[in-house]
């Protein structure tokens, strides 16, 4: 928060306010810290990056000597990527062109997706403004997709009020038109781009001339599992995989010490998270607990309340409830209940005290437990999750391990300045994409649109839209409308295909499988093709 105020020129108390309600209720606390860290550098005279950044630019703009030496030292100056500056770079620019005033900024508007990381979007937007002699050259031609691609990202991001009006024109001949894809939920939308890279792949592309691009990181929990159920390599660039996280293991430990009061492991893992508890006090807590015949109950024992330290004890207890909810028989076999209970439990507070993106993690839990909803009993979606992570370890398709050949799977925001053959952009629901937060304000809501523009534009060959009708909303399926971003198309732009039970798709009847992947509709229900023969959805597993 301290670099993000530096870099916007904001105050560190209005970086607060904008914050969630955790981070502003410990706003005088983090404006302590900020003095401390400050008074602490100019005390031992040393300077952080982006004091680096700051300094120079107060050095340049109080002291009108040393700004005539260096901007009349600076004939002409480029600026590459200049969207993605931010009001610090953008007023150092200025300051240093203030001689000469031969300034050279190459940047597309229609790319500016990083304000939160600081980004100045009018840095690019005011420039003809603050340079009114500029001349502007509009680099329009585009040599990476094919013609029909383009044809929807021009048509998206005119939706744009503030830009600066261009259009895209291909180099290559016409392809195939983008596919938008309507599947049941998001189990079957995994089911539906796990079946697709599998017929591209029989067709003669490689596994890495294929990516799937997603707004958030937890939107591709189910297409992780159902790639790693059929064997298909894959690399995650947007974080590691999503039940590898820690966040993501410590709720799980807390049901597997319910489902198996002997593990280990997750009763290490779980006390470590409470204050003053550490590696000596855990081993001890389990030499206690592991030596019972009930566990869960040596637990709450005096013994036990012993072995944890004074400052610890009304952690400690909290615990024990916590167990005790998660045991009871309307929860006990309720894994997405159980994991809401341990979020509400006193873990969301952990989160909040230890990561400056609890707001994200506490989103990748609840949709964990959404996952978790249809699962019948806590055990089944634990032995489903240990496969998961089991066939992770054992797989040789290592997180950002470049040079493999496997399949890409990354948020948008990490795929800017990429390309692919082949690219799927799911989750295409409002209120996830575009992020419901960003709605209400225009200018937010620009930003989600030149970030669908952004992934458009990251296919070459191929590209397919995936939306599901169905979304589990806490224990209930709740019917979701597909992205604005679509219904703002002419469809006569995009070819609609249907995976929903109403409906299916086939691909060509030519079976080649990546020359021409033209989808049409089909009379039948619920069916996908497999290259030689149709299959219903439930087969698939069989028949990979």
């Amino acid at each position: 928060m301290i670099s993000f105020a530096c870099n916007t020129g904001r105050t560190l108390a209005a970086v607060i306010e904008s914050r969630d309600h955790a981070t502003r209720e410990i706003g005088e606390q983090i404006i302590r810290v900020a003095n401390a860290y400050a008074a602490r550098k100019e005390e031992r005279g040393l300077l952080d990056f982006d004091d680096l950044l700051v300094k120079w630019r107060d050095l340049l703009d109080r002291n009108e000597d040393v700004r005539e030496f260096y901007a009349g030292r600076l004939r002409h100056i480029l600026v590459d990527e200049y969207q993605d500056t931010n009001a610090l770079q953008g007023r150092i620019v200025d300051l240093l062109a203030s001689a000469h005033r031969n300034v050279l900024v190459v940047g597309d508007d229609a790319q500016s997706i990083y304000a939160f990381r600081g980004a100045h979007f009018e840095n690019i937007m005011q420039f003809p403004k603050r340079y009114p002699e500029a001349r502007t050259f509009r680099l329009e031609t585009n040599y990476r997709s094919a013609p029909e691609i383009l044809s929807l990202a021009n048509a998206s991001i005119r939706g744009n009020e503030k830009q600066f009006r261009k259009t895209l024109r291909a180099e290559r001949p016409a392809g195939a038109k983008p596919a938008v894809v309507s599947t049941n939920d998001l189990a079957q939308q995994a089911q539906f781009v796990t079946q697709r890279v599998r017929e591209l792949h029989d067709g003669g592309a490689s596994w890495a001339e294929m990516a799937v691009l997603y707004r958030a990181h937890y939107n591709s929990m189910e297409l992780q599992m159902e790639l790693t159920r059929h064997g298909i390599p894959f690399v995650v660039r947007s974080g590691i995989r999503f039940f590898e996280q820690a966040h993501i293991k410590d709720a799980l430990s807390y049901l597997r010490i319910v489902h198996n009061p002997r593990d280990e492991l997750s009763w290490k893992r779980v006390v470590r998270l409470y204050p003053k508890v550490g590696d000596v006090t855990a081993q001890k807590i389990w030499g206690l607990v592991g030596r019972s015949d009930d566990p869960l109950a040596a637990a709450r024992s005096e013994a036990a309340g012993k072995a944890v330290p004074k400052a610890a004890q009304a952690g400690w207890k909290r615990f024990t409830a916590l167990l005790d909810s998660l045991r009871r028989p309307e929860t006990q076999n309720h894994p997405g209940e159980q994991i809401r209970l341990v979020l509400r439990g006193g873990y969301q507070d952990y989160l909040g005290e230890r990561y400056t993106n609890a707001e994200t993690r506490t989103e990748d839990l609840e949709q964990l437990a959404r996952f978790a909803e249809p699962y019948e009993k806590t055990a089944d979606f634990l032995s489903e999750v240990t496969l998961q992570s089991t066939a992770a370890g054992e797989s040789t398709t290592i997180e950002g391990d470049v040079g493999q050949d496997a399949i890409v799977l990354s948020t948008i925001h990490q795929a800017k300045g990429l390309e692919w053959k082949v690219v799927f952009i799911i989750g295409l629901v409002d209120g996830k994409f575009p992020d419901g937060r960003s709605v209400s304000e225009r200018d937010k809501l620009e930003e989600e649109r030149r970030l669908f523009y952004v992934a458009c534009t990251r296919a070459k060959d191929l590209l397919t839209l995936c939306y599901p009708l169905l979304m589990r909303e806490q224990k209930w399926d709740a019917v979701q409308r597909r992205s604005r971003f679509i219904d703002e198309l002419d469809p006569k732009l995009y070819e609609e295909w249907s995976v929903a039970t109403e409906s299916g798709w086939e691909a060509d009847a030519d079976g080649d499988g990546f020359d021409d992947l033209r989808g049409r509709p089909s009379s039948r229900r619920g069916w996908l093709t497999d290259g030689g023969g149709d299959t219903p959805l439930e087969d698939m597993e069989d028949e990979y």
